[in-house]
């Protein structure tokens, strides 16, 4: 759990993959000098480059103050494309964007071949018609040539990555990549029934030390850190927010004061939202960046209906998959009850309830949610899931008598959207 929430960090981090390669530029820096000792400066090495000392000075002094300069205009494209994903989507989807390996690895190569040229410089001869160092020269050479390769490949990177549709497919896809590990429970626990424990009133109660989000839970480790017959249940869920001081576990009978610091040790509650376990967080994104093209301040429509496939698209995979169990059990009589996890039509409310709320003045986007609700009721229906369509069904229905009462709606356009509730009507609105 430590190990993932230190490569989600590293992930997200626009310092750690750049300081690792500026020290990568220093290291080849000093062994590269090195070598070129080792061999001589007038060594006649296979493709290396040949040059005197006063032209290889010029060169590496020319290479070390553009790649500074370019540092901070890359710095400064980030800034902005941080600023604009921001304000036109969500604040929440920045971490797409910072998490990028590409403008990381960029700002990394600029930055290492700086120093690298840097420290190249001191061992160049001050007579100019001595020769320079060739490993040194070529390395700096081939550095230059691949950031400048680098430069291109993060500006096409980034004007792609600030159009919608690759964003709102970044966050579905790695949401769906979450959402397919939702019913995999630890090796050696079986599903039990959740009505069997209840705490009683002198369970012990654990509190979270800590203010923040629920990222990650153990369910190995919870078990682990109790003694054979003890429950443990959780008090809040994955994705939740708890308070300094919240109940977050609840245990009986009451373990010891080492059981206490294991079992709060293996639940993370991290500063931000994370999607290391929840695949909730990739539908708020979404839908945070709907609500914010059907705002007033935006009015992008287009984006909105883009959105609602997206969702579409994440809710095939969750509502056809089985969810974790309530309750674990393991064969030492231990259990893990886990009461507050989202359902099917949690999933369902919390990706359709605000848009279906905000979207009653754009038919067009009234239009792709009845289609897309249409399409997952189909689904769920054809995947052997017919009990989870309910909440697809009432979602329809709240949306048409909203349409039905609202007053700006021409008549016939309210008689077109009530038949994209039939399953006679093209899905796909070939006719548009």
């Amino acid at each position: 759990m430590r190990a993932a929430a230190m490569r989600y960090r590293f992930a997200e981090s626009l310092f750690l993959l750049p300081a690792l390669l500026m020290l990568a530029g220093i290291a080849l820096a000093v062994g590269a000098a090195a070598l070129d000792r080792a061999l001589g400066h007038d060594a006649p090495i296979p493709l290396t480059l040949a040059m005197s000392s006063n032209a290889a000075t010029w060169l590496l002094a020319t290479v070390a103050g553009a790649m500074i300069t370019t540092v901070g205009v890359v710095f400064s494209l980030t800034v902005v494309s941080l600023q604009l994903a921001s304000g036109q989507f969500s604040p929440r989807v920045m971490r797409s964007f910072i998490r990028d390996r590409l403008s990381q690895g960029v700002i990394g190569l600029l930055v290492g071949t700086f120093f690298y040229c840097i420290l190249i410089l001191p061992s160049l001869s001050g007579d100019p018609a001595a020769d320079a160092p060739r490993i040194s020269l070529t390395l700096a050479v081939v550095l230059t040539l691949v950031t400048v390769v680098g430069i291109i490949a993060h500006l096409d990177h980034l004007s792609r990555g600030l159009q919608v549709g690759n964003l709102a497919r970044a966050i579905a896809a790695e949401g769906g990549r979450v959402a397919a590990e939702l019913d995999k429970a630890p090796a050696g626990l079986q599903a039990a029934d959740p009505r069997d424990f209840h705490p009683p009133a002198d369970a012990a109660v654990i509190c979270c030390p800590v203010s923040g989000w629920v990222s990650q839970v153990d369910s190995t480790r919870l078990l682990s850190a109790v003694p054979p017959g003890t429950t443990v249940r959780l008090e809040s869920r994955i994705g939740a927010y708890v308070h300094a001081d919240e109940p977050l576990l609840s245990v009986w009978p009451a373990p010891s004061r080492e059981s206490r610091q294991e079992l709060a040790g293996a639940i993370e509650v991290a500063d931000a939202r994370t999607m290391l376990q929840d695949a909730d967080f990739a539908i708020r994104q979404l839908v945070d960046i709907g609500l914010r093209a059907l705002s007033s301040a935006i009015n992008d429509p287009t984006t909105a209906v883009e959105i609602t496939l997206r969702l579409g698209s994440l809710l095939r995979g969750i509502l056809t998959a089985p969810l974790a169990p309530e309750a674990l059990r393991d064969s030492a009589g231990r259990v893990l009850v886990q009461p507050w996890n989202l359902d099917h039509e949690e999933y369902v409310d919390h990706a359709f309830d605000q848009l279906r709320q905000a979207c009653l003045d754009q038919p067009e986007v009234a239009a792709a949610l009845l289609r897309v609700l249409r399409m997952l009721i189909t689904h769920v229906n054809e995947e052997g899931c017919p009990e989870r369509s309910a909440p697809l069904h009432r979602q329809m229905n709240l949306l048409l008598d909203s349409l039905r009462k609202h007053p700006g709606l021409h008549p016939e356009d309210l008689r077109r959207l009530e038949s994209l509730s039939a399953d006679e009507t093209d899905p796909a609105d070939h006719s548009r």
